[in-house]
């Protein structure tokens, strides 16, 4: 079916030069960014999200089985969640994702992209990362670890772990190779997703649970480079 609706999220060279190039193919096109200082783009339409919203304001506005979205920020992790995300919401929406390198690519099919572009096999012109997102964690389940071997662990912040007292927009999770971390639990058991403007100015403490997910071999090796317990 022809696609009326493009959906790009990702205001950065690559959502740009979408919009740039489909904009006549299309009856709609919507640029989404995560900095609400583009909103005053005077060229582009741009309106903002977060990572932990809800979707229905995109559901109750365009027709999803005509739509087609692009997944395009540049930190591989938040444009995974991002496909986790609308895939789980919208199981008819056809989405178009962009990774760094193959492995990433990877998640990004399992996480629900029909189409996954490595940035690495593409000149950038050509194209152009839970649980408080709406979905459960049993659907987040379904969505990625079904006949494959990515699994979710959760693991405890304690006095030997090398991230407790570190604030979490300080740390460079790209550091631990395979490991994406979806969301913080803190000692009260309230869940964060890990991006949301809400805790990326927390700082770690003992008591405090990772919720992370990768292969059963990234996890242990990141459960002992940052000296904690899996739980």
């Amino acid at each position: 079916m022809h696609k009326t609706t493009a959906l790009i999220f990702g205001y950065n060279k690559y959502g740009l030069e979408i919009v740039q190039n489909i904009r006549e193919k299309y009856e709609r096109t919507r640029l989404y960014s995560q900095d609400e200082s583009n909103l005053s783009d005077e060229i582009n339409e741009v309106e903002y999200f977060d990572l932990s919203d809800d979707w229905s304001s995109i559901e109750n506005t365009v027709k999803i089985s005509d739509s087609i979205a692009f997944c395009v920020l540049e930190d591989d992790a938040q444009n995974i969640f991002l496909t986790i995300s609308l895939r789980a919401y919208f199981k008819d929406l056809s989405i178009v994702a962009i990774a760094s390198n193959l492995e990433n690519a990877n998640k990004l099919t399992m996480a629900g992209a029909n189409k996954v572009i490595p940035v690495v096999e593409t000149a950038a012109d050509i194209i152009a990362n839970i649980l408080e997102l709406p979905i459960s964690s049993k659907v987040l389940e379904s969505i990625l670890f079904e006949e494959n071997d990515l699994k979710i662990a959760q693991i405890k912040i304690d006095e030997d772990t090398i991230l407790k007292d570190r604030e979490l927009l300080s740390i460079d999770w790209n550091e631990y190779r395979g490991i994406i971390v979806l969301s913080l639990m803190d000692k009260d058991m309230k869940n964060e997703f890990i991006y949301s403007s809400k805790v990326k100015h927390h700082v770690l403490k003992c008591g405090d649970i990772l919720v992370v997910v990768g292969y059963e071999k990234d996890i242990e090796d990141f459960k002992e480079l940052i000296g904690s317990e899996r739980i």
